[in-house]
């Protein structure tokens, strides 16, 4: 790409914060766009638009190649296939696990990730949400590639999450309840106060693994928020106070009035009990200390979000989800084994649960066939020796009467090592089944996610067993 630029990749770059961030980077350094629907966009002056599923690791290598920096804007929410199963925490682990090893591989100089502000309070006692960006930002870490992480609070922007889901709220309730969530502090921060942050850590960066915070001039609770919202908005709701959480009642009307799909609503507002504001360990000055007064952040939003809906009822919508599956279960492992060790010990006990109705069989090349009543092949699955290591373990799924061998390019299965926890993750990937979508919801899934779940309760006694022979060794030694 030359020129003697800096080269930076963007990863979730069709993203509303990406976006953004490239029209600040434009004409001061070279960035590669990454998304996955790259090969859609046209390459310009300034940026170089890449195709890439980063939950396929040859696909992350392939697609960092040539870049300084690695900037990580992905967050895994919403569904990226027809039939998803598994949580977003999990699929984050993958997202991440991929672009981190990734960036080792191609020499990345600086990672630079954008997570939550974390609050001051025991990590088990945490949102999903907020576990799984603390999550995510260890994983990146996990290569000796230098992380800078930028925990942002509440981003006020047209899009994203949060404040599009607040600001519904308050144009369209004329009275609102207000649960004991929206006493809680946090520190919004305007949407170009966080572009401005992160293009100054990219521009001027210093490969260093380091955390801060940024937030806003402001410290305000969520219903002085709303109160203000519905100032710039110009509407009036009558808001009462209530002295309960009520988590799964806020969920609900949330989701109702907003419209806003369960799988971005309900992680979200888990995390509203927190107080999300700057620690002062983790300020920059410079960095963390965002000047947009909320309210003019609130007011350049909405007018950006109405300038939006005209310029997106012109663009084309995109196409359906391609008619795959994608299964991600996380599941706990005995002390010490290893990705590779779990495939292997996988295979056998599928046999035993499943005896006699289906059998397993493994060849010298670790390749596996899944077989029913005899010689009926149910799936088979190819081992990539060159593809694996002893903390993944990668088969391509190349046959079958369960297989659409017409439309299966990249159907794989893999098991791989969490790292820095004693957990594997198991998933299906790119799998294109050949019975009717109906039969397979009802049958195949139903049973894949039945034997999962056996799996899960199996390892989990092998790890009971183990702890408690650990324990007894233990106070022999004292």
């Amino acid at each position: 790409m030359g020129e003697g630029k800096l080269v930076v990749a963007v990863a979730g770059a069709s993203g509303y914060i990406s976006n953004n961030l490239l029209k600040k980077l434009k004409g001061k350094a070279k960035v590669i766009g990454l998304s996955r629907n790259g090969d859609r966009r046209e390459n310009t002056k300034d940026v170089e638009w890449r195709s890439c599923d980063l939950f396929s690791m040859k696909d992350a290598e392939k697609s960092l190649a040539g870049a300084d920096i690695a900037v990580y804007l992905v967050h895994s929410m919403l569904k990226s296939a027809k039939l998803s199963q598994g949580t977003f925490e999990d699929m984050d682990v993958i997202l991440a696990d991929n672009f981190a090893q990734a960036a080792k591989k191609q020499g990345i100089k600086q990672i630079v990730y954008l997570g939550g502000i974390s609050p001051d309070e025991d990590e088990k006692d945490l949102s999903r949400h907020l576990k799984s960006r603390l999550e995510v930002e260890r994983i990146l870490r996990s290569y000796n590639v230098p992380v800078t992480a930028l925990r942002a609070g509440l981003i006020v922007g047209p899009k994203g999450s949060s404040f599009p889901i607040l600001s519904k709220l308050v144009r369209r309730l004329p009275v609102m309840i207000l649960p004991k969530w929206t006493r809680s502090n946090t520190q919004p921060v305007a949407l170009d106060d966080v572009i401005k942050s992160l293009s100054s850590l990219i521009l001027d960066f210093e490969p260093a693994q380091r955390s801060m915070d940024i937030g806003g001039p402001e410290v305000m609770t969520y219903k002085s928020m709303m109160v203000k919202t519905a100032e710039v908005a110009g509407t009036r709701s009558k808001m009462l106070d209530v002295p309960f959480f009520s988590l799964s009642l806020s969920r609900l009307w949330l989701r109702l009035v907003t419209q806003t799909p369960k799988e971005i609503v309900y992680p979200l507002v888990e995390s509203l009990k927190h107080p999300m504001v700057v620690h002062s360990e983790r300020y920059m000055e410079g960095i963390s200390d965002g000047e947009i007064p909320f309210i003019q952040a609130a007011r350049e939003a909405l007018e950006a979000e109405l300038k939006e809906k005209e310029v997106s009822k012109k663009k084309p919508t995109m196409g359906p989800l391609k008619q795959d599956v994608r299964s991600v279960q996380r599941i706990e492992l005995p002390y010490n084994w290893t990705a590779d060790e779990t495939a292997r010990y996988y295979v056998k006990w599928l046999s035993t649960l499943l005896n006699p109705w289906v059998k397993t069989d493994v060849d010298d090349q670790l390749n596996c066939r899944i077989g029913f009543l005899g010689n009926r092949t149910l799936l088979e699955l190819s081992y990539s020796a060159d593809r694996s290591t002893k903390d993944r373990s990668l088969y391509y799924i190349t046959g079958g009467l369960l297989m659409d061998p017409d439309s299966n390019e990249r159907g794989r299965m893999e098991f791989r090592k969490i790292p820095g926890s004693n957990e594997v993750i198991i998933a299906i990937h790119d799998y294109l089944p050949s019975i009717p979508w109906f039969v397979y919801y009802v049958t195949q899934a139903n049973m894949h996610t039945f034997v999962m779940s056996c799996f899960r309760q199996h390892m989990y006694k092998l790890s009971a067993i183990e702890r408690g022979r650990l324990g007894i060794v233990v106070s022999n030694v004292r």
